[in-house]
């Protein structure tokens, strides 16, 4: 773990140094608050931090609550150290951020147990992000694809649908279905289904830009909005994947199956899009004419604003 250790005064700072380094830690040292708190708003920064309490430039105190105040993606552990040992002190500077404290001169045993405290808050707090972020993905994603549930993806089409209004800017919109699914499931089984779904996905991956989203829309329907796609460029792009599908195969241990796509494509020009349903009813109608019309196709219809 990387510690950031703030002492002006040099005999305890080698001596912090020489303790943190011997115990496993990456330490970063310094002789002030202000070169502290550099330190503290770089890239990578400390989420532990040692701070003396008097200091020139800006005192600990200062830092303590300059961290509190504007450091707020990160939880940052600050361990006070001070030669001050009366109540009020401790209370105040505990009440301007600091975790805890620790007086000189100190025992290095004392200082120790301490840091573990402070590495243990910090390390379950990375747990604790660590399933945030594993509960986010659980609701925002399909299970099977990896890609946006419907419910994710209607969510970002919508707010695509605000930016554009608000920029006056296009934003296009792919409705896609597998065509003949249900045959693949009623002659192969839904575990070959499945697989299929999983290589489509891959496939409409593998020519989405970064900022593009992707999502199943429901059954073997996938939902893929286009930030910046004026009708041309969606239409363009639709038939782009269309041939990427095509061209490849589903293979399995078991089977190869050839995978087609219709796809349903319009577009929001300069902010015009209303909704969301309205902008999906009009691509739903494009898709309808695709397969309508044959099948592994790519169909248009012109968003008119309700």
């Amino acid at each position: 773990m990387k510690i950031l250790v703030a002492e002006d005064d040099p005999v305890y700072r080698k001596m912090l140094e020489t303790m943190l380094v011997k115990w496993g830690y990456e330490v970063i040292i310094c002789s002030d608050g202000s070169h502290a708190w550099e330190i503290l708003t770089s890239g990578d920064a400390p989420k532990f931090v040692i701070l003396d309490w008097m200091m020139p430039g800006m005192d600990g105190m200062e830092v303590c609550r300059k961290i509190r105040e504007n450091i707020k993606d990160v939880y940052v552990y600050i361990l006070l150290l001070t030669a001050k040992n009366e109540m009020k002190d401790i209370i105040e500077g505990m009440e301007a951020g600091a975790d805890d404290y620790i007086t000189k001169p100190f025992h290095a045993n004392e200082l120790k147990v301490r840091l573990r405290a402070g590495r243990r808050i910090l390390e379950l707090q990375e747990e604790l992000i660590s399933s945030r972020e594993a509960l986010r993905i659980m609701a925002t994603r399909d299970a099977l694809t990896g890609l946006l549930n419907r419910r994710a993806i209607i969510d970002a089409l919508s707010r695509r649908i605000a930016q554009s209004n608000r920029e006056k800017t296009s934003v296009g919109v792919v409705l896609s279905d597998i065509d003949y699914f249900k045959n693949i499931n009623d002659t192969f089984g839904h575990l070959i289904g499945d697989a299929a779904l999983r290589e489509t996905a891959k496939r409409l991956l593998s020519l989405a830009r970064q900022y593009d989203d992707l999502g199943r829309y429901g059954g073997e329907e996938f939902l893929i909005v286009l930030p910046g796609c004026n009708l041309e460029d969606t239409v363009t792009y639709a038939e782009r994947l269309r041939v990427c599908i095509e061209k490849n195969v589903v293979k399995t241990s078991e089977v190869t199956i050839p995978v087609t796509m219709s796809m349903g494509v319009t577009a929001s020009v300069d902010g015009k899009a209303t909704d969301v349903e309205s902008i999906i009813h009009t691509a739903d109608n494009a898709l309808y004419r695709a397969k309508n019309n044959g099948r592994n196709r790519v169909e248009f219809a012109i968003y008119e604003k309700s």
